[in-house]
């Protein structure tokens, strides 16, 4: 016995954090019952598990793909405006998903996996596992203003971690920074940087870890190689 979203996720439909969700919404079944809660055990050998009304089972090999994304992608599988998803991108047979998001007007680095353990593991914060940016924002912030940067703002009433932030050069009095967060919150960098008062022109996450984006151009995906794969799983 297994709790039934740790299987949806074995079974490659999301992370762990989002199978629940999906439970949540009432989405899945369980011997044709909707199950509208979480902590539910299921025995893959003898219940019927369903989602979105397809019978699920476990996938036979996990796929690893690292994207440069492109602005103008984004990172759910619909979308109720029709605007073009990542999964597009990735012209292969087997269901993977994103692990995180990358906003419709944000590129660069991003992971899309059917492990849903290994999804689950990177998009917890308690990991800390460093997302490293290059962003463009508006103006030239002061040594104050950067000092608020890296000790954390509130958003939303809540104090975001300590971040790294660095100015690379300044073009046309813009400043081209490098940002580090091991967080991931809804539009986390656009927002502290608005509130210091240098809004994000351009934005693009070129590192996950130690794994970077290397020479893939704009659009274009690699699967990730065996070591690659072995250093995120021991992150």
């Amino acid at each position: 016995m297994e709790r039934l979203q740790k299987y949806l996720a074995e079974c490659g439909i999301a992370s762990r954090r989002k199978c629940e969700q999906l439970i949540l919404d009432g989405k899945v079944k369980v011997n044709g019952v909707t199950i509208r809660e979480l902590g539910v055990k299921v025995d893959p050998n003898m219940d019927v598990i369903e989602y979105n009304g397809k019978t699920v089972t476990k996938v036979k090999q996990n796929i690893y793909i690292v994207l440069n994304k492109p602005v103008g992608y984004i990172t759910t599988v619909k979308d109720q405006f029709g605007r073009p998803s990542v999964l597009d991108l990735i012209n292969i047979n087997d269901r993977v998903y994103p692990v995180g998001r990358l906003d419709y007007d944000t590129s660069g680095l991003l992971l899309l996996t059917n492990d849903g353990d290994l999804a689950n593991k990177l998009m917890h914060p308690r990991h800390k596992i460093d997302k490293v940016y290059i962003a463009q924002i508006k103006g030239v912030p002061d040594k104050k203003k950067l000092d608020m940067f890296r000790n954390g703002l509130y958003i939303d009433n809540y104090k975001t971690a300590k971040a790294e932030i660095d100015i690379l050069k300044i073009v046309n009095g813009d400043s081209i920074v490098k940002i580090v967060i091991h967080e991931g919150r809804n539009r986390q960098i656009r927002r502290m940087c608005e509130l210091i008062g240098h809004p994000v022109l351009k934005l693009k996450r070129i590192k996950i870890g130690n794994l970077d984006i290397g020479n893939l151009k704009v659009g274009q995906w690699r699967y990730l190689a065996q070591h690659e794969i072995e250093y995120l799983k021991k992150l």
